[in-house]
């Protein structure tokens, strides 16, 4: 029965899961200190900006997506082992919505990546250090709503 394949996996799940937030948050840290430094220290079509496209494409596609996917579906693994979640308490619902909020600021950052490929440099590197906080809070809400389980 998949309940207890879930159940005997459950620490492999839980092993999987939080190397993957891991790569993720590195990856979510990482990308905006590049646009910061992205839309300071250069301008479009310089090979300056080919550089950071590349270093920016790459953490993106090479690191954040798949570590989000596997986040993802490790987290939802982990959803469905019986007894790992207690759906009374309010932790599960603080984690959830701040796990979406995660997931929307790495597709905002893979929005404004395009920007840079199409020359539009649209905001400042102040912006890009301001959202770099973020994840930050995300964090500290999922850690404490995991830990604490209030």
């Amino acid at each position: 029965m998949i309940s207890d394949w879930l159940s005997d996996a459950y620490l492999w799940t839980k092993s999987l899961h939080v190397i993957s937030v891991i790569a993720w948050m590195a990856g979510l840290f990482y990308l905006p200190r590049l646009y910061v430094h992205h839309s300071e220290q250069t301008k479009a079509g310089t090979e300056m900006d080919s550089v950071f496209q590349m270093m920016e494409f790459k953490l993106l596609k090479l690191i954040m997506n798949p570590s989000m996917i596997a986040t993802w579906v490790f987290g939802l693994l982990l959803v469905l082992t019986p007894g790992i979640v207690d759906w009374s308490a309010i932790w599960p619902y603080t984690k959830g919505a701040a796990v979406l909020a995660m997931t929307w600021f790495h597709m905002w950052l893979a929005a404004h990546r395009k920007d840079f490929v199409e020359g539009d440099f649209k905001l400042s590197g102040r912006t890009y250090r301001w959202m770099n906080e973020l994840p930050t809070v995300l964090m500290i809400v999922i850690v404490v709503s995991v830990i604490v389980r209030f």
